[in-house]
C-alpha cells in the first residue's frame, strides 16, 4: 500500500547537508527539522510531537550532544492551528535570526522558509536547522547557516547579590516574556526597588551608576560587544542595556526564577 504523503513522519539521514539548500519535495507546511546527527520531515497533519535536544535516545533530533548544558530535553515543535509552534521546554534560551530569544519556558511560531536556530549555552550556540515548506517555494541556494555558526565561549557573568538585584529589576519585561521588551528607566528601577527595600536608599542614579559598573567590566574583562558609548551608534537610548540584558540571558546569567528578588 502506497503511504499517504500528508501523514508522513520520515527520517532524515546523516550527511543529508543544509536545509537552507534543500529540501526532498513535500506537501505545503511540511516541516524539516536538522541537528548533530541527522534529522526529520514530518507532514503538517501528522499529529506528531517533536522532541529535540541533547540525548539522543530520548529525542528526534539530537543537539548539543556533547554539551552538558544543553538540556536532555531542550524543546519541541508541535502543530497548533495552523502553526508549526516551538516550545522552548529546556533550561538554556534559543535563539531566533533577528536576533531574538526564546527563553525556557515560552514559545514562539515557526516561519515558512528556512530558519536556523541556535541553542546557546556559554560554550558554544548550537544550530538547529529548520525549514517549513511553502507553496512554490524554491529549493536552491539561499543564504546558508554558515553566517550564522559563530561560537560564544562566553561564561556565566559574575554578579554580586546587589548587581543581580538591580540587573534582574532593569531586566524583568524580559524574563517576564513581555512582547518586544525594553529595559526599565532608572525612574522606574530606583522606584521599585525602594518600595521593595525602603531601608537602603535606593534611587535612579544609585541604580544606573552600578549597571554603568557592570557594563564596563563584562565590556574589559569578558570581551562583551556594545556595552559602551563608542561602541553603539548614536542616538544610544536602550542599546546599552538591551546589550548587557541580551548577553546576561543568553548567558544564563540571570533566569526567570532570579524574579523572585523582587517579591516582598
Amino acid at each position: 500500500m502506497t503511504a499517504n504523503p500528508a501523514s508522513e513522519v520520515s527520517l532524515l539521514p546523516r550527511g543529508f547537508g543544509s536545509l537552507s539548500r534543500t529540501a526532498p519535495a513535500a506537501l505545503p507546511d511540511t516541516l524539516f527539522v536538522l541537528g548533530a546527527n541527522g534529522g526529520m520531515r514530518v507532514a503538517p497533519d501528522a499529529n506528531f510531537r517533536l522532541l529535540f535536544g541533547r540525548n539522543e535516545p530520548e529525542v528526534h533530533v539530537c543537539v548539543g550532544p556533547t554539551d552538558a548544558l544543553v538540556s536532555r530535553r531542550q524543546g519541541l515543535i508541535v502543530r497548533e492551528s495552523a502553526h508549526w509552534v516551538l516550545h522552548n521546554t529546556g533550561r538554556l534560551p534559543i535563539l531566533f535570526p533577528g536576533p531574538r530569544l526564546v527563553l525556557g519556558g515560552d514559545q514562539a511560531h515557526l516561519p515558512t522558509g528556512y530558519t536556523p536556530l541556535f541553542v546557546v549555552s556559554s560554550r558554544h550556540k548550537h544550530l538547529l536547522e529548520v525549514r517549513v515548506t511553502a507553496p512554490g517555494q524554491p529549493l536552491g541556494p539561499q543564504d546558508g547557516p554558515e553566517r550564522y555558526e559563530e561560537e560564544t565561549r562566553a561564561d556565566i557573568r559574575r554578579l554580586s547579590p546587589e548587581e543581580r538585584l538591580v540587573l534582574v529589576c532593569l531586566a524583568q519585561r524580559y524574563l517576564r516574556h513581555t512582547p518586544h521588551p525594553q529595559p526599565l528607566t532608572w525612574a522606574q528601577v530606583g522606584d521599585e526597588l525602594s518600595r521593595l527595600r525602603p531601608a537602603e536608599r535606593w534611587s535612579p542614579k544609585r541604580a544606573a551608576h552600578i549597571v554603568a559598573r557592570v557594563r564596563r567590566r563584562l565590556s574589559g574583562g569578558n570581551g562583551v560587544p556594545g556595552l559602551l558609548e563608542d561602541e553603539v551608534p548614536q542616538p544610544v537610548g536602550n542599546a546599552l542595556n538591551h546589550n548587557l540584558i541580551t548577553d546576561l540571558l543568553t548567558t544564563t546569567t540571570i533566569v526567570r526564577a532570579d524574579l523572585r528578588l523582587l517579591r516582598p
